[in-house]
């Protein structure tokens, strides 16, 4: 068994970033600049964002943090939005969520700039995705994508299952995964809370993505031996030996499913990373856009 180990890949990518953004600097260019807003206090929220602005001080990005407070206006949120979106000096942006209950998240990432939608959420960049357009994928799938590829594990004409069909991950990981890509090729089934013979289906599976939002929701006797596991999810489930009172657990049962798998992702170190990494693969590019 092999543990896909995403926080090594993710620092071989921010490395990767960090020369290629020297060679631009040393030829006169501008510097990447990733900007994110945030409404609220959510605790993962914070930690998420203040992972990112660290990113972008490693990699040698500017990084603009907005921390709004949460009782903000849906219409005080736009505005700051439209502002970000005739900023020249900002190349991509992101609205970290959830957002408060009064805000309109559709209306929110609709107002998103696509050419600056780094986060690949807008409906333009989701509609090029599905079409196979060059566009921003969506961070977390474009990081499982990535991960397949770098461990070069074989995709094509396996059958992966989804769980979870959320338009964040579980939608556009079933539209990468049946693409003609590097990690693509493969015949996909999207499964969710609803689905019925739900374990007679991922028995079959030679990968499965986990990303239903039901901590240790996946476990050992709904799996194969040598399937390839992708834990996308990640939960707080309390635990009175630990300091913080918490353990962070994923999608999948790790102990159980660990021994049968051939590649697992860990949580955390597994996918999180990767999601940071690949955002600031799309700010990149929104900068190397910008220059043409």
């Amino acid at each position: 068994m092999t543990i896909l180990d995403g926080k090594k890949v993710s620092n071989d990518i921010k490395d990767e970033i960090a020369e290629h953004v020297k060679a631009m600097v040393s030829k006169g260019g501008k510097v990447p600049h990733l900007a994110a807003i945030l409404v609220g206090t959510d605790g993962a929220s914070m930690t998420y964002v203040n992972a990112k602005v660290k990113a972008c001080e490693r990699i040698g990005f500017n990084s603009t943090l907005i921390d709004l407070p949460d009782y903000t206006t849906e219409e005080e949120l736009l505005q700051k939005i439209d502002q970000l979106n005739t900023d020249n000096d900002i190349d991509g942006f992101i609205v970290q969520l959830p957002l408060p209950k009064h805000i309109d998240e559709q209306k929110v990432l609709m107002a998103v700039n696509p050419d600056k939608d780094v986060d690949g959420f807008h409906p333009t960049n989701v509609g090029k995705m599905a079409l196979d357009l060059p566009t921003f994928l969506p961070a977390t799938p474009y990081g499982i994508m990535e991960l397949l590829e770098r461990y070069q594990i074989e995709t094509s004409g396996k059958n992966v299952v989804v769980l979870g069909r959320s338009h964040i991950v579980g939608r556009p990981m079933s539209i990468l995964m049946s693409q003609k890509r590097k990690a693509g090729d493969a015949t996909v089934t999207v499964v969710h809370s609803r689905s019925k013979n739900l374990k007679e289906i991922t028995l079959e599976a030679d990968i499965v993505v986990a990303a239903i939002g039901i901590s240790e929701f996946l476990t050992g006797d709904m799996v194969k031996e040598d399937v390839v596991i992708i834990d996308v999810g990640i939960t707080r489930v309390p635990d009175a030996t630990k300091k913080t009172g918490y353990r962070l657990a994923g999608d999948v049962e790790f102990e159980s499913v660990s021994k049968k798998a051939s590649y697992i992702t860990p949580v955390p170190g597994g996918v999180g990373p990767m999601t940071i990494a690949m955002l600031l693969k799309n700010t990149l590019l929104a900068r190397e856009r910008n220059l043409q």
